[in-house]
C-alpha cells in the first residue's frame, strides 16, 4: 500500500509539472502590438513582392513569378523605377538583401542565388544552396534567410553556407511559413505567409518577442486576389521609419507601432 501511494503521489506530481510547463509556455506567448499609418507611397500592382529594403533614399524590391521576376531600385515619392534587372523567365525570384556594394537575390526552387553590383545591377557571381528560398536580411556578420519553415538560417556572405540556425517559437509553439525578413534594432522582423501580422524575433534563440497585428491595413477590395498577401518590410535606419507592403498592393505604408496587449492563454494556444 505504501509503495502504491508513493507511486500515485509521484504520478500526480509529474502530471502537475507537465500542466505547469504547458501553462507557462502559453503564458509566455508574445504580446500583440497594433499600428498607426503615418505615410503612404505608391507601389505598382504589377509587383509580386518577395523582397524589400530601403537604402540611401531608395526602395529596393525583388519580385516573383516565372517570367515576371525582377530586381529594381525605386524612387519612394513617385514609384518611378530608377533601375531594373529582369531574371530569366525560368526563375521565380524571392528575397533580396544588400551586402556592402552588392545586392543578393535568390530564387524559390531553383537553388540559385544571384549577386549583383548594387549600383549598376551588373551580375557579379552566384551561389547554389539546398532547400527553398524565401526571405533574406542581414545583421553585421551574416545573411539571414527563411525557407518557409520555422527555421531561420544564418549564412556566410562570402560563401552563402549556413553557419548556424534558430527555430522560431511563440512560447512553445513553432511559427512556420516565415517569409520576407528585415533586421531592425537587433531584432528580426518576419512576415508570416497568408497572415496579417509580423513577428519580431530574437536572433539569439528564435523566440518571438512580440507581434505586430496589421489587420485592416489594406482593404480586401484593393487586393487583386487571395495571394495578394502582406509581404514586404523595409526600414530607414537614419530616420527610424518602418515601411510595409504586400504582393501586388497599390501602396507602401509607413507605420508606427502602437503599444502591445498581452494575449490570453486561450488565445495564444489556438492561433
Amino acid at each position: 500500500m505504501f509503495v502504491f501511494r508513493k507511486s500515485l503521489r509521484g504520478l500526480t506530481q509529474n502530471l502537475l509539472l507537465a500542466a505547469a510547463i504547458l501553462q507557462t509556455g502559453y503564458a509566455k506567448a508574445a504580446p500583440v502590438a497594433g499600428y498607426k499609418v503615418v505615410g503612404q507611397f505608391p507601389h505598382s500592382t504589377a509587383n509580386y513582392t518577395e523582397g524589400l529594403f530601403y537604402l540611401s533614399g531608395l526602395f529596393y524590391e525583388g519580385t516573383g513569378m516565372e517570367g515576371r521576376s525582377a530586381v529594381m531600385a525605386i524612387e519612394p515619392a513617385t514609384g518611378k523605377v530608377m533601375q531594373r534587372l529582369d531574371l530569366p523567365a525560368k526563375y521565380f525570384g524571392e528575397g533580396i538583401v544588400d551586402w556592402g556594394p552588392n545586392l543578393y537575390q535568390w530564387t524559390w526552387q531553383s537553388h540559385v542565388c544571384f549577386v549583383y553590383d548594387r549600383f549598376t545591377l551588373r551580375p557579379v557571381k552566384q551561389f547554389t544552396y539546398s532547400g527553398e528560398g524565401w526571405g533574406m536580411t542581414h545583421d553585421a556578420k551574416s545573411i539571414i534567410t527563411s525557407d518557409g519553415t520555422a527555421t531561420l538560417r544564418f549564412r556566410n556572405p562570402s560563401t552563402f553556407q549556413e553557419t548556424r540556425h534558430i527555430v522560431v517559437k511563440d512560447g512553445t509553439r513553432e511559427i512556420h511559413n516565415l517569409n520576407e525578413l528585415e533586421y531592425i534594432k537587433g531584432e528580426i522582423y518576419a512576415n508570416v505567409w497568408h497572415q496579417d501580422r509580423i513577428a519580431r524575433i530574437s536572433p539569439a534563440d528564435g523566440h518571438v518577442i512580440a507581434w505586430i497585428d496589421l489587420s485592416g491595413l489594406l482593404p480586401d477590395t484593393e487586393k487583386i486576389d487571395e495571394e495578394s498577401v502582406l509581404n514586404g518590410i523595409a526600414y530607414d535606419a537614419q530616420h527610424d521609419r518602418l515601411f510595409v507592403t504586400g504582393k501586388q498592393w497599390p501602396t507602401i505604408f509607413e507605420i508606427k507601432i502602437t503599444p502591445p496587449r498581452t494575449p490570453s492563454a486561450t488565445t495564444s494556444s489556438t492561433m
